[in-house]
């Protein structure tokens, strides 16, 4: 089979399973506004936390021992 499934934000081979570029990139900018909305009082840590603590549950069902590894979060200037 040459192509994929997609289903809930992921892509479904027989022999793996990648998570979808734009699930990528808008996990990516809510989790950087979520890093912004943090030291602004906006929102508390538990809320801060838990918005990570799902991102990365929902990530750890996918193919993609890189992409958790490399995500690092730098606030925004």
């Amino acid at each position: 089979m040459a192509a994929g499934i997609p289903w809930l934000g992921f892509v479904v081979y027989p022999d793996h399973r990648p998570v979808k570029a734009r699930k990528v990139r808008s996990s990516t900018r809510h989790l950087a506004d979520r890093l912004d909305d943090y030291p602004a009082g906006r929102i508390g840590f538990g809320e801060f936390d838990a918005s990570v603590q799902g991102r990365i549950n929902h990530v750890r069902y996918a193919d993609n021992w890189g992409l958790r590894e490399g995500l690092r979060f730098t606030p925004r200037p």
